[in-house]
């Protein structure tokens, strides 16, 4: 293992909208990536959609009546400090500690956009590591290495904040910042794209994570553990980590993707 973690998928998700931050999530099984650009190029740029976005979002001023005035937004680059202060109030002050200080939202919006992809670079994360170390079982009658279950536990905490989490407040924050989450998709180089399209399409991805009997066998060819299943080592980061897991706390996760995606469509 590489000790890397990255942060619950979810609490990324919940957070960008999916994003219900996501997550603690470390890239264990991936090999290490060679060095890449503090955020990494799209697979292809997007051609223009006459139609607009399939999914719009509508921002909180046409929404609903406002209580008070809102603060202007800052602009993306000296947004941290702000978005950060908006996170604390819905998940509490201290789940600052668990964010980088820097770029955060376009770390949000890369990872995002790299969780159906193979890897998800280091850079790019917004979310810090997992203090306790990652576990595997080895079957003594066979001498096969297996997912230790002791794994999930290390999750209990960030799921049962993500399972308790207020929703609408979530999709509120994310309504209220989404103009800075475009911009953000957009210098990512997605000029004729829309996140929240991208977010709908990734939640349904991660929807459809197969689970695997457990425990899940694992192997290991070189120096990180991988999936034995090559279908399951074939699957995208995102959905290798949503089986990290475990089975309890990914049907945990689907309940609030589900819930998010709904809210997320109707807009």
């Amino acid at each position: 293992m590489d000790g890397r973690d990255v942060k619950l998928l979810v609490a990324i998700l919940v957070v960008v909208a999916v994003a219900g931050a996501a997550w603690y999530f470390r890239a264990e099984f991936l090999p290490a990536a060679p060095p890449t650009a503090a955020l990494p190029e799209p697979a292809s740029v997007e051609t223009a959609d006459a139609e607009g976005p399939r999914h719009p979002i509508t921002p909180p001023e046409a929404a609903e009546p406002v209580r008070g005035e809102l603060i202007t937004l800052p602009p993306l680059d000296d947004s941290d400090a702000y978005f950060l202060l908006e996170l604390a109030h819905v998940f509490g002050a201290d789940i600052e500690s668990l964010f980088v200080k820097d770029a955060l939202i376009d770390k949000f919006v890369a990872t995002v956009d790299n969780l159906p992809r193979d890897h998800v670079a280091e850079k790019v994360r917004p979310v810090g590591r997992l203090v306790e170390p990652f576990r595997v079982v080895t079957d003594n009658s066979d001498g096969k290495s297996y997912l230790s279950p002791d794994n999930y536990g290390r999750y209990d905490l960030l799921i049962s904040r993500i399972a308790a989490a207020d929703v609408e407040s979530v999709v509120g924050i994310y309504r209220r910042f989404y103009p800075l989450f475009q911009e953000s998709y957009t210098r990512l180089g997605y000029p004729n794209g829309y996140f929240n399209d991208r977010v709908v399409e990734v939640i349904d991805h991660l929807l459809a994570t197969p689970q695997p009997d457990e425990p899940v066998r694992l192997v290991r060819p070189h120096v990180l553990y991988e999936f034995a299943d090559p279908e399951l080592e074939a699957l995208s980061s995102g959905q290798k980590l949503m089986l990290r897991v475990g089975s309890r706390h990914a049907a945990t996760i689907e309940r609030v993707l589900q819930d998010l995606r709904s809210q997320l469509v109707r807009q």
